[in-house]
């Protein structure tokens, strides 16, 4: 594995670093637009997505870029990469140290590699299928199944509906919410938490942190429709993917029944 991230760290690292280093600098000082989804943009959302694209496209012409600010139709091409330049647009509008630059190449639709660049925290991910995971160097680890009074879980703000639907039962965890889909994800890989509800992830919230859940043994359970392999032509601007992630197979018991609440027939989650 030391060998193929270091090839792929030679390449790309300098570029997550000079994304990254602007995003700093313009961490809580600009203001934002909002989306006709009602999402948030800014312009470093458009300068990092323009600067990583065009990269990537001026050095690997082979392959096809499908991203949230740029075309959202998945590439014809066997490789193309898919990406979130700024995952957790809220967070970074209104100064809240938590976003992520989510990147990741697929091979025919599916995730080969993956990067996690976490510039508020200095942390940077790199999973590679069939090779693990890495945080800032170090390879990661299975996490663990054990079930504590502190033990966390994290819902998005759509799935917190369950709570509601289940007003007369005990969430099973400590909640947790940072309003970022690829690192609420990538957090039960790491430990952070024993399980994740997305109501709503596009393909380029969840495509890194995917890889990175199945290279640590943490099975996911799509919930409406599988995003991989992404379909050539595919025009998924729209289109979300909920999903429950757990730490391991013997957790799905006690959040299954949290998932069911947010697919309850004739209810969707608020937009």
């Amino acid at each position: 594995m030391q060998r193929t991230i270091a090839a792929w760290q030679e390449q790309l690292g300098p570029l997550l670093d000079h994304v990254a280093a602007r995003q700093m600098e313009d961490f809580g000082q600009i203001g934002a637009e909002r989306k006709a989804d009602g999402s948030l943009i800014t312009t470093c959302d458009r300068w990092s997505d323009h600067t990583i694209s065009q990269w990537l496209q001026d050095r690997f012409p082979g392959t096809g870029v499908l991203s949230e600010e740029g075309s959202t139709r998945v590439p014809l091409q066997e490789w193309a990469w898919i990406l979130d330049p700024l995952d957790g647009t809220t967070n970074f509008t209104y100064g809240i140290p938590h976003w992520t630059i989510s990147l990741a190449l697929l091979h025919r639709g599916r995730p080969m590699m993956g990067w996690l660049e976490i510039p508020p925290l200095g942390q940077r991910i790199i999973v590679v299928r069939g090779e693990g995971v890495e945080r800032n160097g170090r390879p990661l680890q299975s996490p663990t199944d054990v079930v504590t009074p502190n033990a966390c879980a994290s819902l998005c703000t759509r799935s917190m509906v369950v709570l509601q639907r289940r007003a007369d039962h005990r969430f099973p965890c400590k909640l947790r919410m940072f309003g970022v889909a690829s690192t609420n994800m990538a957090g039960v890989a790491l430990g952070q938490s024993l399980g994740a509800l997305e109501a709503s992830p596009k393909i380029w919230d969840l495509a890194a942190a995917w890889l990175v859940l199945e290279e640590l043994d943490c099975p996911i359970e799509p919930l409406a429709g599988h995003p991989f392999p992404a379909r050539p032509g595919a025009q998924l601007a729209t289109v979300g993917y909920p999903l429950l992630a757990v730490a391991a197979p013997s957790l799905f018991p006690l959040f299954r029944p949290w998932a069911a609440a947010l697919q309850l027939k004739g209810q969707s989650p608020p937009g």
